[in-house]
């Protein structure tokens, strides 16, 4: 087996496994920022790969961008130290959009445009350890464009292989006012990477997925009780977890404690406009995977 170290002389992707040219900055198969696979070969340790999945426009970049800020400056029991320049971009997008009062522009379909965030990060309590985490922020069409047609981003199959937790966060507001929408992406998100797994009809994920309901500050019943309201609300995807997945939790979450509209003179479309944040549940369903690893 291949070490990091020889993977790094020979410039092979962390990711997707392919070889590169000497110089190269990302993948020329996958798309992958080549930088990771130096920066974990210097660890001399196995890095654990966290995917956030999510459809557009659910709140994927926001959500990681505050996660990863709460993080270095010391939340709860955890430090983390960021590994290269580029694990601090996606962090410094959102929180500067977000003072600002702007929503940061969408992720790109494009690999190459992603933020990619590589974290150590030290855990207090229960018991003292170090994790290294490798944090993409993939774009929700990507999601949706590779679940339908597998192996349209190569990336994405590579990262969900070798994930050791997963994030799927799924819009609660949308849900609670009726549509299915949310559902149906979730149950096809899940149904891929069930797929992926080949377990057999008695056989169960083992994968630690944490079900985000984002948005709930229009739907504070979900801080109550998330998992009541998944069965009510997103009963395909209660079921589908309930019958391929053993480890899987519910949880709320919020950024956005107020926002506002606004439109510009002589444009027909109307802009959310983030008055002010309230961080509500964010570091806890990454607390929750984090402890099964």
């Amino acid at each position: 087996m291949t070490t990091y170290a020889e993977a790094a002389v020979e410039n092979s992707c962390l990711i997707c496994g392919a070889r590169n040219l000497v110089g190269a900055m990302v993948c020329c198969d996958c798309q992958a920022p080549l930088a990771i696979v130096h920066d974990v070969a210097a660890q001399e340790r196995d890095p654990q790969i966290v995917t956030i999945l999510g459809e557009s426009n659910v709140g994927k970049t926001v959500y990681l961008g505050f996660l990863l800020d709460m993080l270095t400056q010391r939340a709860a029991d955890y430090e983390a130290i960021p590994k290269g320049a580029y694990s601090v971009d996606l962090q410094q997008n959102v929180i500067s959009h977000m003072a600002r009062r702007t929503f940061p522009p969408k992720t790109a379909m494009e690999a190459n445009s992603w933020y990619w965030a590589y974290y150590q990060i030290y855990q207090r309590k229960p018991a003292p350890k170090w994790i290294d985490l490798l944090m993409p922020d993939m774009a929700g069409e990507s999601l949706a464009a590779e679940v339908s047609t597998p192996n349209t981003f190569k990336v994405i199959r590579s990262l969900l292989k070798l994930s050791a937790g997963t994030l799927l966060l799924v819009d609660a507001a949308m849900a609670a006012n009726g549509s299915t929408q949310p559902d149906f992406f979730a149950v096809k998100m899940l149904s891929y990477i069930d797929s992926m797994h080949q377990a057999k009809r008695d056989e169960r994920v083992q994968t630690p997925t944490a079900i985000v309901l984002c948005k709930a500050d229009h739907c504070p019943e979900c801080f109550d009780h998330p998992r009541r309201f998944a069965q009510a609300n997103l009963n395909r995807l209660w079921n589908l977890c309930e019958n391929r997945f053993s480890n899987v939790e519910f949880f709320a979450t919020s950024v956005v404690g107020s926002l506002g509209y606004a439109t510009a003179p002589g444009e027909d479309y109307v802009t959310p406009i983030p008055l002010h944040t309230a961080l509500q549940g964010v570091l806890e369903p990454f607390q929750w995977v984090t402890d099964q690893l």
